[in-house]
């Protein structure tokens, strides 16, 4: 039940979103009338058919062939959508609606050269020059083109004129360990990658070159390397190489732009799952299902159109990345910053978004809480007087956070704490610019999405701790997953336990007000003598304590119906050793805010916790080791950031 003395934001009144005037155009054009948020959600969710099309009419989507059905088979999986239409996610991107051939579209920082801007006719022409680039390669459509490079313009210059010609794009952050791309990039047997060279972290050089010639070893269907100079603009390519070309011969000649318009459920890109627990799912999203997906919230729930200037903090090996390439589609400004979001200081994002008239600044759950906690104030070191909005994903944000938002960076910006995936390559539930903010809750599912919570009984229920399941199809729902060609994995990952029913491995709960609020991982969810509890507040409570920087919490279920056994492993500040003090702040902050059930059986200190790429705890494969599994059978080193801290888990079961 939503407290109202929690509102941290009301809709201005005079502010005239974006989605009132889709509202407005909708009854115009002699559609339903809406007065409020929850109507127009229902109804987009009860008649997809209607909503979807009329998406397509009021972004006036180019494409050949007028819709007359949005959606001709509402099976799932198998949902058939616009299967009158031909469309190409480029040519979307590239209208940049609202914008002159000299607006500046992409502003881009790094640590590694100097800021880079692009025009709206520069963008294009590099574009077509790229896509000349790629036929003379011999990239034809269905080939896949992958990119081993930074959130950088020229990667995202990549994927558009893959895009363009219909090749299939995928991208790995040079972050990435060899075994974790060539476990990606075996399954597609990419054509051409664009790699670099290596890149700066803060202040700190990471030479890539020895890891873009062992991948390339392991890819033998690679026939092109386009080769990027970035970190040291003298570095040639690494020996052993197949042919390759720099990036200014791969953008000589100019050309002039051309769009292959394809069916609407054509691959576009291939993201990746993390792979923790065994190969990564090569998840293929479609030309048609990423565009209007992607143009519904970025203009009606993000509100952003020609006036903003866009800015999510991205690797390009996050489903993010491509979400904020996505903002051109709007007419966006796009905001790129490939570095050390933490040099020389964590404040650094926010002066950043000073500087560059940022007005929507988009980011993960642990930033926002990392500033908290190091007392971080973004008004006082920055003028954010143009951010219109706050965007938080990657974790679910607690209502401290929310809070410290309000406090400390923008009395006026609406926050969107969002919650979707890869494998949609979008969100589920968000907020929305006509609805308020309560602190700790998601305002909204979004339009479109049939999000409901399920009980045991695969019920839905309101008010009440369930799973989250998707009960009708959505378009960036994936194609498939490559080399899957019966389905069947596809099926495995997403309908095995309800058939017909999305059910993603989250808690969620729906308040009777329809705000949301996420408590963590289904498959990683505490089982205390019956009663269920959620990770993500386990960890706001711990790690907002000053001892504490990292944690993880398992539970080790007693098959005899006992309590069992509630581990938590903690990561402490500089010069910290857990003692008996410390574990009773840790247990008593736990009990006060939580409850008795909260409290560990175990703490114990270690000096580093993996995490995923993409910066998620591991909570599943620590407790298969803690349950005697190997290391290899539990996880797939190649997708963490720090693989030898599992290790201190093997050490713990040979000791226990």
């Amino acid at each position: 039940m939503t407290d109202a003395s929690q509102t941290l934001w009301e809709p201005p009144v005079d502010a005239n979103p974006r989605i009132e005037d889709y509202m407005a155009w909708l009854s115009n054009e002699g559609g339903p009338t809406f007065t409020d948020y929850e109507r127009l959600r229902d109804w987009s969710v009860t008649d997809l058919n209607a909503f979807w099309l009329s998406l397509w009419r009021y972004f006036e989507i180019p494409g050949d062939g007028e819709p007359t059905v949005a959606l001709a088979d509402d099976a799932m999986p198998g949902a058939t959508w616009f299967p009158e239409v031909r469309v190409n996610y480029a040519e979307a991107m590239l209208r940049m609606p609202g914008r002159d051939d000299n607006d500046i579209v992409i502003m881009a920082r790094s640590q590694s050269r100097p800021d880079v801007s692009l025009t709206a006719a520069e963008l294009r022409d590099q574009v077509a020059r790229a896509r000349s680039g790629l036929i003379r390669a011999g990239v034809v459509r269905g080939d896949r083109v992958a990119a081993y490079a930074p959130n950088i313009p020229e990667t995202l210059i990549v994927l558009l004129a893959a895009a363009s010609l219909g090749a299939i794009f995928s991208s790995c952050a040079p972050e990435f360990g060899t075994q974790s791309v060539t476990d990606r990039w075996q399954q597609i047997e990419p054509k051409l990658v664009f790699a670099v060279d290596g890149y700066a972290y803060g202040s700190k050089p990471i030479d890539r070159r020895g890891e873009v010639s062992a991948i390339l070893e392991d890819l033998p269907s690679v026939e092109t390397l386009v080769w990027l100079p970035y970190l040291d603009d003298q570095a040639t390519p690494p020996p052993g190489a197949p042919q390759s070309i720099s990036w200014d011969e791969f953008v000589a000649q100019s050309a002039e732009l051309a769009f292959d318009r394809l069916p609407f459920n054509a691959p576009l890109y291939v993201l990746f799952s993390s792979g923790t627990t065994g190969l990564p799912k090569a998840i293929i999203h479609a030309h048609g299902g990423i565009t209007i997906e992607h143009l519904k919230t970025l203009g009606l729930h993000n509100d952003l159109g020609p006036e903003s200037r866009f800015f999510w903090f991205s690797t390009t090996g996050w489903m993010m990345w491509n979400y904020l390439i996505s903002g051109l589609a709007v007419g966006s400004t796009i905001v790129m910053f490939d570095g050390n979001p933490a040099s020389p200081n964590l404040g650094m994002l926010w002066e950043m978004a000073g500087e560059l008239g940022i007005t929507y600044f988009g980011t993960s759950a642990p930033y926002l809480l990392q500033c908290r906690k190091a007392g971080i104030v973004p008004r006082e070191i920055a003028n954010l007087s143009g951010l219109r909005g706050i965007g938080s994903t990657g974790a679910p944000l607690p209502a401290e956070g929310f809070r410290w938002v309000y406090e400390a960076v923008s009395s006026e910006a609406l926050l969107g704490s969002t919650s979707g995936g890869t494998d949609v390559c979008a969100a589920f539930v968000g907020a929305a610019p006509i609805l308020p903010v309560y602190a700790g809750e998601i305002p909204c599912r979004l339009l479109g999405a049939a999000v409901e919570s399920y009980d045991a009984h695969n019920q839905p229920v309101i008010g009440s701790l369930g799973e989250l399941v998707i009960t009708r199809p959505m378009p960036s729902m994936p194609v498939g997953f490559w080399g899957d060609d019966d389905g069947s994995r596809y099926r495995s990952a997403y309908f095995e336990d309800i058939p017909g029913v999305w059910r993603h491995g989250d808690w969620i709960t729906i308040n009777d007000n329809g705000s949301c609020v996420i408590t963590g991982r289904s498959d990683a969810t505490l089982n205390r003598g019956g009663v269920r509890l959620g990770t993500s507040e386990f960890y706001t409570v711990v790690e907002g304590l000053p001892e504490v920087l990292d944690s993880i919490v398992v539970h080790l279920e007693d098959n005899e119906g006992g309590a069992g056994t509630l581990l938590l492993f903690v990561v402490l500040a500089d010069g910290l050793t857990l003692d008996d003090d410390i574990r009773r702040t840790i247990s008593s902050a736990l009990r006060a805010r939580l409850s008795p059930r909260h409290v560990p059986d175990q703490i114990h200190q270690v000096g580093a916790l993996p995490h995923t790429l993409s910066g998620k705890k591991l909570e599943v494969p620590i407790k298969k080791i803690l349950l005697g599994a190997s290391i290899e059978q539990a996880a797939a080193k190649g997708a963490l950031t720090d693989p030898d801290a599992l290790d201190v888990f093997v050490d713990f079961v040979a000791k226990n």
